[in-house]
């Protein structure tokens, strides 16, 4: 399988890359806890940020919050994460939503050099 087969799959389901690797402790790690992170940080009412990149931070904020794959596509289509932000926990539901994009985007790394035999 090429390994860009591998990154497009672990990016759209966190985990999956591994899974398929045959890394299935570290898929299933990833799988329940990436997710998991993502539903949190909707819970928390942060919010899903944006492409606006004559804001830079905002810019950024939106591509961590890509990162996190299939979960951020089922979010926008379903029009969650817009985020309240007199909330008391929004400034926690946008960590938890844009750490789990970063960390899935680590993940996909991961896959990625297991794929070519690096680790």
């Amino acid at each position: 399988m090429p390994p860009a087969v591998v990154c497009v799959v672990s990016w759209l389901v966190p985990g999956a890359g591994h899974l398929m690797q045959g890394r299935r402790q570290k898929g299933l790690i990833f799988l329940l806890a990436l997710p998991a992170m993502f539903a949190i940080g909707l819970a928390l009412n942060g919010r899903l940020f944006p492409f606006v990149f004559s804001e830079p931070l905002v810019g950024l904020a939106a591509l961590a919050n890509v990162g996190v794959g299939l979960p951020y596509v089922i979010a926008t289509v379903l029009e969650l994460g817009k985020g309240v932000v007199t909330d008391a926990s929004y400034e926690y539901g946008n960590a938890f939503l844009i750490v789990s994009g970063l960390l899935n985007t680590l993940v996909v790394i991961d896959a990625y050099d297991v794929r070519l035999g690096r680790k």
